[in-house]
C-alpha cells in the first residue's frame, strides 16, 4: 500500500505537468497528498520542516545560476547577436544542411551557457526559414532543436555551464570538467547517431513527397527574417567563447584564493557564529557565476547602445524567467524530498539499489527519477540527495573516481527526463505550434539515444579505464 500511494502520488505529477499546470503549485500538492494517506499528522510538518527546508535549500545554490543565465541569454538575444551567430551559420551550411545548421547554433549557444528555454526562443525563427527554403517537414524541427540544447552540450561535454552539470559538483566534490575523455566521447556519439536519425526522417519524409507544410495551416509560422544590420558573427561569438574560457579559469582560481575552505563572520554585534564554506562544494557554482558576469559585461561592452534602450525590460522577462525555471526546479526538489522520506520510497529505493554495478546503479536511478519528475535537473538533485553517500561508497569500493560518477549523472540526468510532462518540451512544443502527436516521436528518439549514450560511456570506461 505504501508503494501505491508513492506511485500514485508519481503519476498524479505527471499527469497535472502534462495537463500544463503549475508544478510550483501541484508539487506539494502531490507531496503532502502521499503524506496524508500516510500518516495525516505528519503534513505540516512535513510541509514547514522538509518540503520548504529543501525547496529553499536549492534556490540558495542555484538561483544565482539561474538569473545570471538567463540575463545573458537575454542580452545575447537583445543585442542581436544570437540573431548573428544563426544567420552565420545558415550562411555556411546552406538550406540544404538546415538540421546540421540548427542543430550546431543550438550545441553553441547552450555550451555557452544560455538557457535551453532562451535557445528555442532565440533559434525557432530562423529554424522555420531554413527549414521552409529547405523544404523539410516542419515537424523536424523540434527534434533538431531538442538533439542541439537538450542532450550533448547540456550535460555531456565537460566544462558546459548548464544547471545538470553543476549540481553533481556538490555531491562529489568535483568541478565542471569531470571525466572530460569520457564525456566528450559521448557527446561525439550522441551528435552522430542523433544527425543520423534526423536525416534517415528527413529522407523518408523527401521520398514521400512531403514538404515544410503550408504555412496558412500552421501555427505559431514567425514572419520571415527581415535582415538588418547584425554584430559581426565573430564579435558575437566572442561572448560564449569568453565565458567557456571564464569558467576554467574561475575554477582553477578560486581555490587558490580561497584555499579548502573559507569562513567569516556574519556579524558586528554579539557573538555570532562563523560561517564555514567548504570551497570545493561551491567552487563550480561560483566559476561559472563569475563566467556569466564577464560573458555578460562583454555583450554589454560591444553592444551598449542597443542594450541600454531595451535592457530594462529585458531583464524584467529574463527575471521572471530565471524565478520561473529555479521555482518549478525547486518545488520538484521538495516534493522528491517528501517522497523520499515516505515508507514506500523504501521499496523504490531498494529496488534501484539492488543492481549491483555502482555506475549502471546510478545511471538507472538518475535517468529514471528524472523521467519520473520530467525534469534532468529536479531527477538528478532527488537521486543524489537521497543516494550520494550509497553512490560514493560503492564507488569508492570499486575503485571508482569520482569524477567518473559526476559525468554518469549529469548525463543520465538528460536522458529519459525529456518524457512528455517534461517543461522544456512542453515549452518547445508550444513556441514551433506543434503538438506531441506531430513531433514527439522524434523528441523521444533523441531522448533514447541519450539515454543509451550514458551506457556507452560506462561501457567505454570498463573497457579501457580513460576517464
Amino acid at each position: 500500500m505504501a508503494f501505491l500511494i508513492v506511485l500514485a502520488s508519481l503519476c498524479f505529477l505527471m499527469f497535472v505537468a502534462y495537463r500544463g499546470y503549475s508544478v510550483i503549485l501541484f508539487a506539494p500538492i502531490a507531496a503532502l497528498g502521499a503524506v496524508l494517506l500516510t500518516d495525516p499528522s505528519l503534513v505540516a510538518p512535513m510541509f514547514t520542516g522538509l518540503f520548504m527546508d529543501k525547496m529553499v535549500g536549492f534556490l540558495k545554490l542555484y538561483f544565482p545560476v539561474f538569473l545570471l543565465g538567463a540575463i545573458f541569454g537575454k542580452v545575447i538575444e537583445l543585442s542581436g547577436f544570437s540573431k548573428s551567430i544563426v544567420t552565420a551559420a545558415i550562411r555556411l551550411f546552406g538550406p540544404q544542411r538546415a538540421i546540421l545548421s540548427i542543430v550546431l547554433v543550438c550545441a553553441l549557444l547552450t555550451y555557452g551557457g544560455v538557457s535551453v528555454f532562451v535557445v528555442v526562443f532565440a533559434v525557432y525563427p530562423f529554424a522555420s526559414e531554413l527549414f521552409r527554403q529547405g523544404n523539410i517537414p516542419k515537424r523536424l524541427i523540434p527534434g533538431a532543436i531538442a538533439l542541439g540544447a537538450f542532450t550533448f552540450t547540456m550535460d555531456a561535454l565537460p566544462g558546459t555551464p548548464q544547471i545538470q552539470n553543476i549540481i553533481p559538483t556538490t555531491f562529489f566534490g568535483t568541478n565542471t570538467w569531470a571525466a572530460p575523455i569520457l564525456g566528450t566521447f559521448g557527446g561525439i556519439f550522441i551528435l552522430i547517431v542523433g544527425m543520423s536519425y534526423l536525416e534517415w526522417r528527413r529522407r523518408a519524409a523527401a521520398r514521400a513527397g512531403e514538404g515544410y507544410g503550408d504555412p496558412a495551416t500552421l501555427l505559431n509560422e514567425p514572419p520571415a527574417y527581415p535582415g538588418g544590420r547584425l554584430a559581426h558573427p565573430l564579435i558575437a561569438l566572442l561572448p560564449l567563447v569568453l565565458v567557456g574560457l571564464s569558467n576554467v579559469v574561475f575554477t582553477w582560481l578560486i581555490p587558490q584564493l580561497y584555499g579548502a575552505s573559507h569562513s567569516f563572520i556574519p556579524g558586528v554585534i554579539g557573538n555570532p557564529a562563523p560561517v564555514v564554506q567548504e570551497i570545493g562544494r561551491i567552487n563550480a557554482i561560483w566559476a561559472v557565476m563569475g563566467a556569466l558576469l564577464v560573458g555578460i559585461g562583454t555583450v554589454f561592452a560591444f553592444a551598449w547602445k542597443p542594450l541600454v534602450a531595451t535592457f530594462v525590460e529585458g531583464s524584467r522577462h529574463a527575471v521572471g524567467g530565471a524565478l520561473l525555471a529555479a521555482c518549478n526546479t525547486a518545488s520538484e526538489y521538495g516534493f522528491g524530498a517528501v517522497i523520499a522520506a515516505l515508507p514506500g520510497f523504501l521499496v523504490v529505493a531498494n529496488a534501484l539499489g539492488s543492481i549491483p554495478n555502482p555506475l549502471v546503479n546510478e545511471a538507472i536511478s538518475v535517468t529514471a527519477l528524472a523521467g519520473i519528475t520530467g525534469s534532468a535537473s529536479g531527477g538528478m538533485s532527488i537521486a543524489l540527495a537521497a543516494m550520494a553517500e550509497t553512490f560514493i561508497a560503492n564507488a569508492n569500493a570499486a575503485g571508482i573516481p569520482m569524477e567518473v560518477l559526476h559525468r554518469v549523472a549529469s548525463m543520465a540526468s538528460g536522458g529519459m527526463d525529456t518524457l512528455p510532462h517534461n517543461g522544456a518540451v512542453i515549452t518547445l512544443l508550444a513556441v514551433t505550434g506543434l503538438s506531441h502527436r506531430q513531433s514527439y516521436k522524434d523528441i523521444f528518439a533523441i531522448t533514447c539515444i541519450k539515454t543509451m549514450a550514458v551506457f556507452v560511456i560506462i561501457a567505454t570506461y570498463y573497457a579501457t579505464g580513460l576517464i
